[in-house]
């Protein structure tokens, strides 16, 4: 294990997140232009994460979130125990009619030449209403909590949830906790609150107590203001051009110990090139290349982020951890919905290189 992040060894949670609670519409590969039907799934890109770690890697996680007492507000909530993710909700009472709403994200699935279209209908959100002071940070950080996280997606909800991520950060940090932040940059949802130039001054005062990000370029130079590297990469696999912008990340925030992200190059909608990198503490690491027979590609990102966290949480390698993350984010894809599906057992087989055999 890297000397880098000093993690302490117990804790009553193992890992808590703060971020919205979603649900997603999906209607399969139909259009939502076309669609008679839809799935459920509950979402949330800071959720995806404990709920991963809870149910594939057997971990005690929470959330920090927004909760709408009303129909929707039950159905993600039991959701949320069924993925055995403790929850910390504050509450909202619904009107009945107008909100305060749990939001609602509508993701259709694409097919072969035809990518997924995602939108979302954010208004009058529970969670944009979350603000710091919301949570007893102290109380809850007292019992113990090993890794805190929180994600850009939150941060652009509304003008109080990116102040609440920096106050959690700050708490995390003095209560020895290993913080993480996943970029996100979502540009339809900062387009909304403030753009490009807001969103850089809004994460700054998160990332500054932050050890561990994960971002792609995108998110380094959209979130973070990290100017563009001067050479292009040959492909979207090649890592390259994110280790090039690594240095720029540290001088601008001393205090981040670990960057990571995956390299995903879309052949097309179900068949893309998969991979992840890393750099700790001056080191850089590199997973394989996969290809990747996808089925839903919502989610995978932060299938990664959860198998990559447990790695470092139970003491693997760099290298060990950067697998297992890669192997998680890659395995999600197969699975509808945000969450996983997967087992321990499919993920450490994929890990050391497993191939698709049936399994008898």
């Amino acid at each position: 294990m890297s000397e880098a992040l000093n993690i302490r060894k117990d804790g009553e949670l193992d890992f808590l997140s703060l971020g919205a609670l979603v649900h997603r519409l999906d209607p399969g590969i139909v259009p939502f232009r076309k669609a008679t039907e839809c799935r459920i799934h509950v979402s949330g890109g800071e959720f995806n994460v404990a709920a991963n770690l809870a149910d594939c890697f057997g971990m005690k996680a929470g959330i920090a979130t927004a909760m709408s007492d009303y129909p929707i507000g039950d159905m993600i909530a039991e959701r949320v125990r069924a993925m055995g993710v403790k929850p910390f909700y504050k509450h909202f009472e619904h009107d009945g009619v107008t909100g305060p709403n749990m939001a609602t994200v509508y993701s259709d699935q694409g097919f072969g030449v035809r990518a997924p279209v995602v939108f979302y209908n954010r208004s009058n959100e529970a969670a944009a209403r979350l603000k710091p002071g919301d949570f007893d940070w102290k109380a809850i950080f007292s019992r113990g909590v090993r890794w805190a996280h929180s994600g850009g997606i939150f941060a652009a909800l509304s003008p109080t949830t990116a102040p609440l991520a920096a106050e959690m950060m700050k708490e995390a940090k003095a209560a020895g906790a290993i913080t993480s932040f996943d970029l996100n940059f979502r540009a339809k949802l900062w387009k909304i609150s403030g753009g490009e130039d807001h969103a850089v001054e809004t994460i700054g005062k998160i990332v500054e107590n932050v050890d561990v990000l994960v971002g792609n370029e995108e998110d380094l130079q959209k979130g973070l203001g990290i100017p563009g590297p001067e050479m292009a990469a040959k492909s979207k696999l090649d890592p390259s051009v994110f280790f090039a912008m690594i240095d720029q990340v540290v001088k601008k925030y001393p205090k981040v110990k670990v960057v990571a992200t995956t390299l995903r190059e879309v052949r097309s909608t179900n068949r893309h090139g998969w991979s992840a990198v890393v750099w700790i503490d001056g080191k850089t690491y590199s997973a394989p290349t996969a290809e990747l027979d996808v089925y839903d590609r919502v989610g995978g990102g932060d299938g990664f982020a959860a198998g990559f966290i447990y790695g470092l949480l139970t003491g693997a390698s760099p290298e060990e951890a950067l697998r297992l993350g890669w192997a998680h984010g890659a395995l999600l894809t197969t699975f509808p919905g945000d969450t996983t599906m997967a087992t321990l057992d499919q993920v450490r087989s994929f890990a050391k290189g497993g191939s698709a055999r049936i399994q008898r």
